[in-house]
């Protein structure tokens, strides 16, 4: 599964429901632009260690970005942007979930709902 940058946020407030969603996976992945996003939400470098510390203890592995993921992207944000508001980043991610064929975990379910071939865990709170 890939876990949207929500879902790790939530983990690093203590939300013991999300740390469970990371917990019961096999494989857990996520794409390169949360990895981006955890970064600039960091506050200072011992955040951005913490960061990284987090997802190496999980396990956690790092999708990158490929043209087949930056074309589908493009066109969710053709197809998306102006009529549901689908943002650039969520657009990636969402990209990335379907090039390879995952199931995307988000608490933000109604960013990503247009997106048809998109499967997606809803994380509710």
């Amino acid at each position: 599964m890939i876990f949207d940058t929500d879902i790790l946020i939530w983990i690093r407030r203590g939300n013991r429901e999300a740390a469970q969603l990371v917990e019961d996976e096999d494989e857990c992945l996520l794409s390169v632009l949360t990895y981006m996003e955890l970064l600039q939400g960091a506050s200072d470098k011992r955040h951005i260690s913490d960061v990284r510390d987090f997802l190496a203890e999980n396990a956690f592995r790092t999708l990158p970005l490929t043209e087949n993921i930056g074309h589908r992207a493009a066109v969710y944000i053709e197809q998306y942007a102006l009529s549901h508001g689908l943002r650039a980043n969520d657009a990636i991610i969402a990209a990335t979930a379907v090039e390879h064929g995952l199931t995307l975990c988000t608490a933000n379910a109604k960013h990503f709902k247009p997106i048809k071939e998109l499967k997606l865990r809803h994380f509710k709170l």
